[in-house]
C-alpha cells in the first residue's frame, strides 16, 4: 500500500477513534446528577421508586424555579415545599442563597430541573456540582458547583475533532490558498475577537440569553449522554437546535453566560474573517481584508457577537456558504468533485436553517452563485446536479435535530405555530405597532450602518451601476437576498433577522473605498492605504464612544440613539440591556427591606435584586419605596408623586432606565 493511501486512511479512521475515547471517558469520569444524593428509606413515596435524599445548592437568593422531568409518578420536596406529579413539574419559591434540603423519589430516567434567579424559559437540568449527599448544615460542594466543566470539556474537544476532520477533508485546496490570505484572515479574526471580548456582558443581560444558554446546556448534556429521545429535545423546541448546542458548550463552564458570550464572539469573528478570501475571489485581496475589517467593528455586528444568541452563528454560515458556493467550480477534475462540493454547500445550508429557520434564504443565495459563476463547460452539470445541494440540506437539517427523527412534519408544524404568535409592540416612524410595514428592515439598516461606512458602501452600489460586473452583482445579491425575510410575518427587533446584510454592505463599502483610491492612486500610491485606516479608525472611534450599549447603536445620519427616541422613531432599551446597572443602584441603597415595585421592567427576570428584598415586593408603586422603571419611553409606569428619580441610565442621548426612590 503506498504511504498516501495509508495516510489517507488512517487519518480517517482516527476521528472515528478520538470522538469514541472521548465518549469513553466521559462515561468513567461523569457522575449522574442523582448519584449525589443518598438512598434513603420510603416514606409514602409513589411505588416503583427509589428516594434520594440531600441537598441542593443555590448560587443567589430569591425566586427560584424548580422541579423534575419524569415518565411516571415522582415526588420532590425542597425547603418545606412538596411537588407530585408526571411530566414536567415545576414550582416558584423564594429561597435564601445557600444549601437547601431536597428529597426526591422518582423512576428511572427521571431528572431534576431548576431555572435559578434570573433565568427563565424551559427549566436547565440541575448539575451534580450543585448536590450534595449530606444535610445543608455539613454540605459542601465544588469549586465549580453550578456548572459541569468536564461536559464542557470533551463537548469542546468533539467539536475540535469534528472541525479538524472537515479540514483534514479539504487539505489539498487550502493548501492551495496564498499565504498573505491566511495571514489576512488570522489577523482580521484577531481584530473582530478582540472588539467583542472587550466588554463581554457589559450591557447586561438581555432577554433571550438564558431561554438559549439553558436548552443549550441541556442539548449537550443530552447528546454526551447519548440520549436522543424525543422529550430529551423539546425544550426552547420553536427554534432549532445547532446554534444552543454551540453555544451550550460554553454553558457547560459556568454558572453564568461568560464562557457562552464568548464563544459567540468567536463564531461571529470568523463569518467576518472569512470576507478576506471571499472579497479576495470577487475583488482583491485588499477589498477582502478591507471588508472584514469594516465587518469586525460595524457595531450591530459587535453587539450580537456579545449576546447568547442566534445571530453569531448566523453570521458564520452565511459567509461560509458564500465561501464554499464561490469555490465549487474551482479546478475541477471531473464530475465526481463537482457532485461532493454541491453537496459540502448543501450541507452548510442545512446547518445554517439548523440554527435559524431564516436561514433558509442561504439556500438561494448559493444557488445563485453557484449558477453565475459556473463556467460554460461546467454550467448544464452544475444546475442538473443542483439538487443533490437541496437534498444534503435537507438531510443535515433532520439528522442535527433529533426531535425530527420521529413526525418530522409534525413536529417542525409545532415548531413554526409556535413561532406565529404576534409580537410586543414596538415604536417605529413614529407610532407603537406590531406589525410594521414591508421598509422596516430597510430603515433599520438604513438607521444601524455608521455614516462613512454607508458612504463608502453608496460608492460600492454606484461601482455595481457603473462597471455590472459578475462579482458585483452578486455582492448585490447578497444584500438583498436576506431581505425578502420581510415577507414573512417576522418584523421585529431590529436588524437581527437580516444580520448577512451587514457581511454584504462590508464587501460594498470596501469595493467603494478601493473605487476611489483607484482615481486618487494616480497621485498618491497610499491612498488606499490611508482610506482604509481612516475608516477603521472611524468605526473604531464609534465603538469606543457608543459602549457598552451597541445592540441601541444609531448612527449619525439619524441623531444616534437620542435622536431615534425623541421622535419615538426606532425601539430602544429594547432587550434588558442597561437594567443591571438601574438595578445595581437600588441593590446599593436601598436599605435592608425596602418595598420595590419591579412591574416597571419587562423582562422582569432579569432585575437580579438584594436577596432581602424579595420578600417585600410589591404591585403597588404608592407602597414602594424604589421603582425601577425600564425603557420609559415605549413602556407606561406609574410614579407616585412621593417618589422622585435618583438615578438614570443613559445611552447616546437615550434614556435606558430611571430610578425612583422616596
Amino acid at each position: 500500500m503506498s504511504r498516501p493511501r495509508a495516510l489517507t486512511r488512517y487519518w480517517g479512521v482516527l476521528p472515528i477513534a478520538l470522538a469514541i475515547a472521548l465518549f469513553g471517558v466521559r462515561a468513567c469520569i461523569h457522575v449522574e446528577p442523582l448519584d449525589r444524593l443518598t438512598p434513603v428509606v420510603p416514606q409514602g413515596d409513589p411505588p416503583n421508586t427509589q428516594p434520594l435524599a440531600g441537598s441542593v445548592l443555590v448560587a443567589r437568593g430569591g425566586p427560584l424555579i424548580i422541579g423534575f422531568a419524569s415518565s411516571g409518578q415522582a415526588r420532590l420536596s425542597v425547603n418545606g415545599r412538596e411537588l407530585r406529579g408526571t411530566g414536567v413539574i415545576k414550582e416558584r419559591i423564594l429561597v435564601p442563597a445557600g444549601p437547601l434540603a431536597i428529597r426526591f423519589a422518582a423512576p428511572p430516567g427521571a431528572r431534576l430541573v431548576w431555572s435559578p434567579v434570573g433565568r427563565r424559559g424551559d427549566p436547565e437540568y440541575v448539575p451534580a456540582s450543585s448536590l450534595s449527599p449530606d444535610s445543608p448544615d455539613i454540605a459542601t460542594f465544588p469549586s465549580g458547583a453550578g456548572a459541569a466543566i468536564s461536559d464542557g470539556v470533551i463537548a469542546l474537544l468533539l467539536l475540535l475533532v469534528l472541525v479538524g476532520s472537515l479540514l483534514m477533508l479539504s487539505r489539498r485546496r487550502l493548501a492551495k490558498v496564498p499565504r498573505a490570505t491566511w495571514l489576512a484572515l488570522g489577523a482580521t479574526f484577531a481584530l473582530a475577537l478582540v472588539a467583542r471580548w472587550i466588554g463581554l456582558g457589559a450591557q447586561g443581560q438581555t432577554w433571550d440569553e438564558d431561554v438559549n444558554w439553558a436548552a443549550g446546556r441541556n442539548y449537550v448534556t443530552n447528546l454526551l449522554s447519548l440520549d436522543f429521545s424525543e422529550r430529551a429535545w423539546a425544550w426552547n423546541f420553536e427554534h432549532p437546535p445547532v446554534m444552543k448546542l454551540l453555544d451550550g458548550i460554553g454553558a457547560q463552564f459556568a454558572d453564568g453566560f461568560g464562557p457562552a458570550r464568548a464563544l459567540s464572539a468567536v463564531w461571529t469573528a470568523l463569518g467576518c474573517a472569512l470576507l478576506v478570501p471571499i472579497g479576495a475571489r470577487l475583488a482583491t485581496l485588499r477589498v477582502g481584508v478591507l471588508a472584514a475589517v469594516i465587518a469586525a467593528l460595524v457595531p450591530p455586528l459587535v453587539a450580537h457577537g456579545q449576546v447568547v444568541g442566534h445571530e453569531s452563528p448566523t453570521v458564520l454560515w452565511w459567509s461560509l456558504g458564500v465561501l464554499l458556493s464561490l469555490g465549487v467550480h474551482d479546478d475541477l477534475p471531473g464530475l465526481r468533485a463537482l457532485i461532493l462540493r454541491l453537496i459540502a454547500v448543501g450541507a452548510c445550508v442545512g446547518i445554517a436553517i439548523a440554527s435559524r429557520f431564516v436561514n433558509g434564504l442561504l439556500g438561494p443565495l448559493c444557488v445563485i452563485i453557484l449558477v453565475v459563476r459556473a463556467p460554460r463547460e461546467w454550467r448544464r452539470e452544475t444546475v442538473i446536479w443542483l439538487w443533490t445541494t437541496m437534498v444534503a440540506a435537507l438531510v443535515v437539517f433532520i439528522v442535527v435535530w433529533p426531535r425530527l427523527w420521529t413526525h418530522p412534519i409534525a413536529h417542525l408544524q409545532e415548531s413554526l405555530a409556535k413561532l406565529k404568535g404576534l409580537h410586543s409592540p414596538e415604536p417605529f416612524l413614529g407610532v407603537m405597532t406590531n406589525s410594521p410595514g414591508s421598509s422596516y428592515f430597510l430603515v433599520y439598516l438604513f438607521a444601524t450602518t455608521p455614516l462613512l461606512m454607508l458612504v463608502a458602501a453608496a460608492g460600492g452600489l454606484a461601482r455595481t451601476a457603473v462597471k455590472r460586473t459578475e462579482s458585483l452583482l452578486l455582492v448585490l445579491a447578497w444584500l438583498v437576498v436576506p431581505l425578502v425575510v420581510v415577507a414573512s410575518p417576522v418584523r421585529q427587533d431590529g436588524v437581527r433577522y437580516v444580520m448577512p446584510c451587514f457581511l454584504a454592505l462590508s464587501l460594498l463599502a470596501a469595493s467603494g473605498v478601493d473605487w476611489l483610491a483607484g482615481y486618487l492612486e494616480k497621485k498618491t500610491r497610499h491612498a488606499f492605504a490611508a482610506l482604509a485606516a481612516l475608516m477603521a479608525l472611524y468605526l473604531g472611534f464609534t465603538l469606543v464612544r457608543t459602549a457598552p450599549y451597541y445592540l441601541d447603536y444609531f448612527a449619525e445620519q439619524v441623531g444616534g440613539a437620542g435622536g431615534v427616541q425623541r421622535r419615538n422613531m426606532l425601539e430602544t432599551a429594547w432587550w434588558g440591556e442597561g437594567v443591571d446597572r438601574a438595578v445595581a443602584y437600588v441593590n446599593e441603597h436601598a436599605k435592608q427591606g425596602a418595598v420595590i415595585d419591579r412591574d416597571c421592567i419587562l423582562p422582569g427576570h432579569l432585575a437580579w435584586f438584594r436577596e432581602d428584598l424579595w420578600a417585600a415586593m410589591t404591585a403597588n408603586p404608592h407602597a414602594a419605596d424604589y421603582i425601577v422603571w425600564y425603557s420609559p419611553f415605549t413602556t407606561s409606569c406609574t410614579i407616585p408623586p412621593t417618589l422622585h428619580e435618583v438615578f438614570t441610565v443613559t445611552h447616546d442621548g437615550a434614556v435606558m432606565a430611571r430610578v425612583f426612590a422616596r
